[in-house]
């Protein structure tokens, strides 16, 4: 089984930056690949940042140039570098991850609020 835990959330203006952190726990050889999502206030989740077991890496038209998604395989943690953030970045962040066809992991969710 594998455990998913997010940090580094908080209250910042905009223009500002976050590092959002997911450390993975449990069953780690499982995770195929680490995704970031968001859902903000009465949206859908969506998908912002991925990163697959090979290293291909995708992000959303939203925040491509803005966000960075990388990962310490040593210390089984991807990160999310989060510059020039934007109000409408304001969401609870969630680190996923598939680990069998048809299950994903899920952590609980950071905050990250940025202020106009």
């Amino acid at each position: 089984q594998v455990q998913l835990v997010e940090s580094g959330g908080g209250l910042v203006q905009a223009g500002g930056s976050l590092r959002l952190s997911c450390a993975a726990s449990g069953n780690v050889n499982s995770i195929n690949s680490i995704n970031w999502y968001r859902q903000a206030p009465g949206k859908q989740r969506e998908l912002v940042a991925a990163i697959t077991r090979g290293g291909t890496i995708n992000y959303a038209h939203a925040v491509k140039g803005r966000f960075t998604i990388s990962r310490d395989s040593a210390k089984y943690t991807a990160y999310l570098q989060m510059n020039s953030l934007r109000p409408e970045d304001t969401a609870v962040y969630y680190c996923n991850a598939p680990v069998a066809p048809g299950l994903d992991v899920w952590g609980q969710g950071t905050l990250v609020t940025v202020s106009s």
